[in-house]
């Protein structure tokens, strides 16, 4: 047993493999079996890593390993090598291959290959309520007795079945049962001739498909050819992409108004009562502003801006990917990606970027060519996170669209805000291209990518699902950093050097270089320290141009447009500070991953400097075209 296979959840009891094809529902299985809320994702090769958990039946454990979803063992990609060599390891006892009864002829050829290299095996024919929806029924009994192994059929979403498929797996790790003779034997004479083995795998799963499958209708997947026509083809999968962004954006916007403007009102009543409080035990003035006015006020601002809108925006996203139609964004930017000499799974992680790049860096795990691999990892950051949406929407709607929330208004907001990200989507398409014909040579690969089956999302578990695993999980991680950036930043603002504070010294330092850009030096500085995250960029920016100690948010976004204005903003100010917002250095979360994921100074410091590099020349030849053609 290798050392990366040392399980952390391992009890006494047996440790069982549980393999299959991308799409089949294998981690729902795995959830439902150990009642951990592993996250399903409905795309090839999204479970990299090992899950494990612990399940309980009649007194035994049962450690389950959920391995990478992979089409086979053939050791061509990091997804097929984990799988065979975890199946093959003296840690696993047995095997739970999980087959989707939609496709069960293209599933076969997975059980067949592990059945060569596992002595016990079960076979668990997942989907079959979907299967029956389609008018596709198996000869479960029939099945079993071709393969020689025990076979179950489930629904694992309604947990049915599930109890059956624990007890023929007892049965197997007691050695109860045994893989028929005849069956081990053909496999067996199969070994050696690596494409010949291949060939007669796929032409035995063909044989006992037909022999054990009977469909009531040959077109039972109908309704999916007709979605795809209009979701894949050319003409009208990206205008649908786009007006589906645009929708996605414009929901956020205008749900996370309100709570986010509630929030903000709770966390300043809390802070009165702090500060009450700390009068009523007399508590030092040194200790109670950098806590309160300090870290208080920064982690508060974080929550408030950041939580509404990713709780609208990630069951969303979750919905949409549940829903099956993720995999065909992917195929839709694929011919993208490769003309740019990347990966097309690439399409999967920029999405993920979307609510956070550093969920969008780790997930560049997904592909395989380690160059490819850096190239998603560098470019990430051109797509706008949650935490710079609250930037881009402020100043689109003060100064190009109006304070005023209509409906009209907000869904221009969410036009324009579409917009920007399309800049950043062609903005990562050029960046790739240059990477790939500079410090990082090579062709672009190919990846099987599966277009799974449309399934209509559990929207309540979504909800629950992204809450817990998404929303709060990047929320979390953004107040680990924001808290001591609180403390860092209420420093700067109340050290004084002579009769200016730190904050100020520095702002009034860096500010011919940031006109330079077309932004100010205040601008400028509130961005450097927004580094924890990008949430308290506002807040910084407010603080600086009121020269006050303490973050401070305004009531109206006409008040803070006049701040604004009063301070030399023009529409040429809001332009760049849009720009910048796109093209800036990760957040310190996103860098600390990158470092983590690459294991190199040298790929996170690039990763800073290829994103802010292209922030400053964009926002200074932005501003010599502007004054050059006399536009402000």
């Amino acid at each position: 047993m290798t050392e990366e296979f040392q399980l952390v959840n391992e009890k006494k009891g047996h440790v069982i493999a549980l393999a299959g094809n991308p799409n089949v529902g294998k981690s729902t299985v795995f959830n439902q079996l150990t009642g951990l809320k592993q996250h399903t994702g409905n795309w090839p090769g999204k479970t990299v890593g090992i899950a494990e958990g612990n399940a309980e039946y009649k007194g035994e454990n049962f450690c389950l390993v959920d391995l990478p979803g992979t089409y086979s063992l053939s050791s061509n990609s990091e997804e097929e090598e984990v799988a065979q060599d975890f199946i093959q390891s003296d840690l696993s006892e047995a095997t739970i291959c999980v087959c989707d009864a939609t496709s069960l002829e293209r599933n076969l050829n997975l059980v067949l290959q592990v059945m060569q290299i596992s002595e016990k095996v079960v076979v668990c024919v997942n989907l079959i309520d979907e299967a029956e929806k389609k008018g596709i029924s198996i000869n479960i009994p029939k099945l079993q007795s071709l393969l020689g192994v025990p076979v179950v059929a489930t629904a694992a979403r309604q947990n049915e079945g599930l109890d059956d498929l624990m007890k023929q797996l007892a049965k197997v790790v007691s050695e109860e049962v045994a893989m028929n003779p005849y069956m081990k034997d053909a496999l067996e004479s199969l070994k050696g001739n690596k494409e010949e083995n291949t060939k007669a795998l796929l032409d035995r799963a063909t044989v006992i498909a037909k022999d054990v499958v009977e469909l009531k209708d040959e077109d039972y997947n109908k309704r999916d050819r007709k979605l795809d026509k209009i979701l894949t083809q050319k003409s009208t999968g990206l205008p649908i992409m786009i007006l589906l962004l645009v929708l996605v954006f414009w929901f956020t916007i205008q749900g996370a108004n309100v709570p986010s403007d509630a929030l903000a009102s709770l966390f300043a009543t809390i802070g009165d009562y702090l500060n009450q409080g700390a009068a009523a035990i007399h508590m030092p003035e040194w200790l109670r502003a950098p806590l309160i006015d300090g870290v208080y006020n920064v982690l508060s601002t974080v929550i408030s801006v950041m939580l509404p809108p990713m709780a609208i925006f990630f069951p969303i996203f979750t919905l949409l990917e549940d829903f099956g139609y993720l995999p065909r964004v992917a195929f839709n930017l694929d011919s993208f990606f490769a003309k740019a000499g990347a990966c097309g799974k690439q399409a999967l992680t920029m999405c993920m970027g979307f609510g956070c790049n550093a969920a969008g860096v780790t997930g560049t795990r997904i592909i395989n060519s380690p160059r490819e691999k850096l190239i998603a990892i560098v470019t990430n950051n051109f797509v706008p996170c949650n935490g710079r949406f609250p930037i881009l929407i402020s100043i689109i709607t003060m100064f190009f669209v109006g304070s005023s929330v209509t409906f009209g208004s907000s869904l221009l907001s969410a036009f324009l805000l579409a917009a920007v990200v399309i800049l950043g989507v062609l903005t990562t398409f050029w960046i790739s291209q240059l990477l790939s014909k500079t410090i990082l040579k090579g062709v672009p690969s190919s990846f099987t990518l599966e277009l799974p089956p449309y399934r209509k999302p559990k929207v309540g578990s979504v909800i629950v699902r992204s809450i817990f695993d998404r929303t709060l999980f990047v929320l979390w991680r953004a107040m680990v950093v924001a808290a001591p950036a609180g403390l860092v930043i209420w420093m700067m603002a109340n050290i004084m050097v002579g009769d200016q504070s730190i904050l100020t010294w520095v702002t009034s330092t860096i500010d011919p270089f940031a006109r330079l850009m077309g932004l100010d030096g205040t601008i400028l500085m509130a961005f450097i320290l927004g580094l924890p995250a990008n949430e308290i960029v506002i807040p910084i920016m407010v603080m600086g141009y009121l020269s006050k100690s303490t973050l401070f948010e305004f009531d109206s976004l006409d008040q803070f447009k006049n701040l604004l204005l009063d301070n030399g903003w023009t529409w040429l100010t809001a332009a760049n500070t849009i720009l910048f917002t796109l093209y800036h250095w990760p957040c310190s979360t996103t860098l600390m991953t990158i470092y983590k994921e690459t294991k190199s100074a040298k790929w996170t410091w690039i990763s800073f400097l290829v994103p802010t590099v292209m922030g400053i020349v964009t926002c200074m030849l932005t501003t010599f075209i502007a004054h050059a053609f006399k536009l402000v």
